[in-house]
């Protein structure tokens, strides 16, 4: 599989819609996490990441303007023991809430399925990072209808085992604006990772669309210590 250049990726797609990175920095030292939120109605550009323990939610930057908060407020990332869950929705507390109970993360997501946000039926993306002796796997799902069909759910999880350095996957809820928005297609995306956290961040960030992005969140963890580091930018201030 072709390594694409992750700038290009995102400054090329107006709407990916939500997205999910995982991998290894360059240098071999972190685990790398990323994960950003575009908006096209008004609902939906309401909105900020705020950190909530271990993880971050979303929350509305003007509550007076909040609609609906379907399907938009929710916690993106939790922390369970040594495994980070990161989503595009609620199946984050599915997870959390079904691992704790001994189940797998597929077996986890079985339980759920696409948005119920029609004509769209939006993908339910999800990654999963365990981290052991130093090193971590990760996991990346998606839960999507069969071509606009909401009768039929189509579930896929794609694993990976010792990351490569300088590597990571990328997986997206569309493969382009459109309406209904088209449901991203295959398997994640391979895509170089380079750069410290402040990089990183400033890349995803600046290739993002100016007119839709809404928030990023950004996590290295570093895999000798243990310690974690993490950026949030938020269009709204």
């Amino acid at each position: 599989m072709k390594k694409l250049d992750l700038a290009q990726e995102l400054s090329s797609n107006a709407y990916p819609g939500r997205g999910i990175v995982i991998g290894k920095s360059e240098d071999g030292k972190y685990a790398v996490t990323a994960y950003f939120i575009m908006g096209r109605s008004e609902n939906s550009r309401n909105r900020v990441f705020v950190e909530d323990g271990d993880g971050i939610r979303t929350q509305a930057f003007d509550p007076s303007k909040l609609t609906d908060p379907h399907l938009i407020i929710y916690a993106p990332v939790r922390v369970l023991g040594n495994k980070l869950i990161v989503t595009n929705g609620d199946q984050t507390d599915t997870i959390y809430e079904l691992m704790d109970k001994q189940q797998t993360f597929e077996q986890s997501l079985r339980t759920r399925e696409f948005e119920d946000d029609a004509p769209n039926f939006t993908p339910r993306i999800s990654g999963i990072l365990h981290f052991e002796d130093k090193g971590f796997n990760y996991a990346m799902s998606i839960l999507k209808s069969a071509n606009g069909n909401p009768d039929s759910c189509q579930r896929y999880t794609f694993s990976f085992s010792n990351p490569v350095a300088g590597e990571g996957r990328f997986i997206h809820t569309y493969m382009g604006d459109g309406n209904p928005l088209p449901s991203f297609e295959g398997e994640p995306k391979l895509v170089g990772i380079s750069g410290d956290i402040d990089s990183f961040t400033d890349m995803l960030w600046t290739n993002l669309n100016a007119d839709n992005k809404v928030s990023l969140f950004v996590r290295y963890v570093d895999l000798e210590s243990g310690k974690v580091e993490t950026r949030i930018i938020n269009k709204n201030k």
